[in-house]
């Protein structure tokens, strides 16, 4: 069985394609394709509040080329949703329908908290018997979600992201909400909180991590690593540390939301399991043709 699915965020849009292998009681995902691109439709919406016209130029060619590779590995089953960028833009239904239309591709625009229920999804199997708060901090949204043991005890979406610019007040108003939020929620939440993050900045400053234990950074090394890249230009970001131009400009200001919300739950390490959306999208899409309920899927690369 060949799956795929398509996240549309506001950073960045994701294509993976996947090859179900099932032994007995074992399930693994060969990825047989994945494709990242650019196409910030955020930039757009959050100064305009619409995709321009040549952004959606851009998004119809991407999703027709999607399209095209989906038929062309014969994809059984595909699923494709949108975030933040997508469900505040004025004219984000009529793409979607445009899009429809055109490619027969279908694309749902969902809400914060479906966004949080998927990605949960991806991060349960990495999860124990502790406390943790899930942190994703995307281009338009940060969603937050606090288990007890591997149970889902609240879950927020904030207006506050990598790309959404936000004056330095704007910020403070959104973490005191943050700081309401958890008192209300989970006021007995017991120490210590173990950090989960997710996302493409997470990844990339656990890859630039000195001081790392398995899939875990501390908070002081993501203090100090946030400093250290601020330090550098955007150009020597690119040519030095490497950085993707569409990285360059936002990972210090989701830094800084990762290790502010670490600190307002006491958090003193962040595990980073490596996964997103994207795998959320593929478990419930897998669970959804199979009418199977999964807990455990092993991810193999392509080889």
């Amino acid at each position: 069985m060949i799956l795929a699915a398509i996240d549309i965020g506001s950073n960045a849009i994701r294509l993976q394609v996947i090859r179900v292998i099932k032994e007995g009681e074992r399930i693994s995902f060969k990825k047989l394709e994945f494709i990242r691109f650019p196409l910030r439709l955020g930039r757009d919406v959050f100064t305009s509040g619409a995709i321009q016209a040549a952004t959606a130029q851009k998004f119809e060619k991407l999703m027709r080329t999607f399209k095209d590779l989906i038929d062309l590995y014969e994809v059984h089953a595909y699923i494709a949703r949108a975030t933040s960028a997508m469900r505040e833009a004025e004219n984000g239904q009529e793409l979607v329908k445009k899009v429809l239309t055109q490619y027969g591709l279908k694309i749902r625009i969902i809400s914060g908290k479906e966004e949080a229920d998927l990605l949960n999804k991806a991060i349960r199997p990495y999860l124990d018997d502790k406390c943790y708060v899930h942190i994703d901090v995307g281009g338009g949204s940060t969603e937050l979600n606090i288990y007890v043991g591997k149970k889902l005890v609240s879950s927020k979406s904030f207006k506050m992201g990598s790309v959404r610019q936000l004056s330095g007040r704007q910020r403070k108003t959104v973490f005191n909400k943050i700081a309401e939020w958890r008192k209300k929620d989970c006021p007995t939440l017991q120490a210590p909180v173990i950090a989960v993050g997710t996302g493409g900045n997470i990844n990339k400053l656990f890859q630039l991590a000195n001081q790392r234990y398995q899939h875990s950074i501390s908070l002081a090394e993501l203090q100090a690593l946030r400093a250290y890249v601020a330090e550098f230009s955007y150009e020597q970001r690119l040519a030095i540390l490497k950085m993707n131009p569409d990285r360059a400009d936002v990972i210090v200001p989701a830094s800084e939301i990762y290790s502010e919300v670490m600190q307002l739950f006491g958090a003193d390490y962040i595990m980073v399991p490596g996964v997103g959306l994207k795998d959320g999208l593929l478990y419930t899409l897998y669970e959804a043709v199979s009418h199977e309920r999964i807990e455990d899927i092993q991810f193999l690369g392509q080889f």
